[in-house]
């Protein structure tokens, strides 16, 4: 059952809530996901202009009227119908294990591909790039029923989302025979370089090998945990390269923050949040966290308020009883694939 939605017009770190610290105080680790229990939930909205909103079940539009992902209120639980494999539905195709050269890395890299339902080479497609945490690697996201992949499948099936591939990215970018003596610091510059490797590496790739539609409203990018920083700051960084921005739970990092100070987790990408053009200015950004995420409740709507006050419209919820887990991972991304290439 779901509980009431509120509504406000910026984020603000006075939510009815104790506050847990960023990230995690020196030396701990995120961890990668674990299953948990979800809750009822409540959340927290937040854009740069207040927006009217309507709960929904399916998205449909006309192809006269402009579809707005910030009038569609986000939902707090996910369908139990898309949750499971079902007989007789088609989960499409995952090329697996997928090799391409990273400059960045000075290596061959590896990602997971999910094609859609009658994917056909005639025809071209929008692509979500989807970002590990912590710890995870490119397998994480999508292979054979994994949490996506069955999501993805279900809500296509029954038309809440559109046909597009989704690319699960490695974030370790760097030499893969070092990869098990890396100390956590070196495991953090070795996941900033993503950054540079989608847009240069892995992009150009994808659009060789498989039959897809470019331009930034064509293309979206995703992640959790430190994934959620790495897709800020890749889609910070090419500007007018991505439509469609969706960071769940992201760590401290992304921007100078307080939070975890001293530590290779504050270790700030970008120096701020701000579009440089207005034309560059993606159709959608969402970013949310859960209310017992134990470490990145204050970088989440931190960064929400500074995009807010920097003027830069975007999606912030705060939602009751999620955890830093797969759960939250699949309701975020429940909210996301229901709102972008519409």
């Amino acid at each position: 059952m779901k509980t009431s939605i509120k509504k406000i017009l910026c984020v603000s770190v006075s939510v009815a809530v104790v506050l847990l610290s960023g990230c995690n105080a020196v030396g701990n680790s995120q961890t990668p996901d674990t299953a948990q229990t979800a809750k009822n939930t409540t959340t927290v909205e937040s854009s740069s202009t207040a927006e009217n909103s309507t709960s929904t079940t399916s998205i449909e539009t006309s192809k006269a009227s402009k579809f707005d992902p910030y009038a569609i209120e986000n939902e707090d639980n996910v369908p139990e119908n898309l949750i499971e494999r079902h007989e007789g539905v088609d989960y499409g195709t995952i090329d697996a294990d997928v090799e391409y050269y990273s400059s960045n890395a000075k290596d061959n890299k590896r990602c997971n591909v999910l094609l859609p339902a009658g994917y056909d080479s005639n025809k071209k497609y929008p692509v979500l790039y989807a970002i590990h945490g912590w710890g995870g690697d490119y397998t994480g996201l999508i292979h054979n029923d994994s949490f996506l992949h069955i999501l993805y499948g279900n809500m296509l099936e029954q038309n809440l989302t559109v046909p597009m591939i989704i690319v699960s990215v490695d974030m370790y970018t760097d030499v893969l025979a070092d990869k098990e003596n890396k100390e956590p610091e070196e495991m953090r510059l070795c996941y900033d370089k993503v950054v540079y490797d989608i847009k240069e590496d892995l992009m150009p790739f994808i659009e060789s090998r498989y039959s897809v539609l470019t331009g930034s409203e064509n293309t979206a990018i995703a992640g959790q945990s430190q994934g959620g920083v790495e897709c800020l700051a890749t889609a910070f960084t090419h500007q007018g390269t991505f439509g469609y921005i969706g960071s769940y739970a992201p760590a401290t990092g992304a921007i100078p923050t307080e939070y975890a100070k001293g530590t290779y987790w504050n270790w700030p990408i970008l120096d701020d949040f701000v579009i440089e053009d207005e034309k560059n200015t993606p159709k959608y950004i969402y970013l949310s966290v859960g209310s017992k995420d134990p470490w990145d409740i204050d970088p989440t709507l931190y960064y929400g308020k500074v995009m807010t006050e920097n003027g830069i419209r975007n999606q912030t919820d705060f939602v009751e009883g999620y955890e830093h887990d797969y759960i939250f991972w699949r309701l975020c991304y429940y909210n996301f694939l229901k709102k972008i290439f519409r």
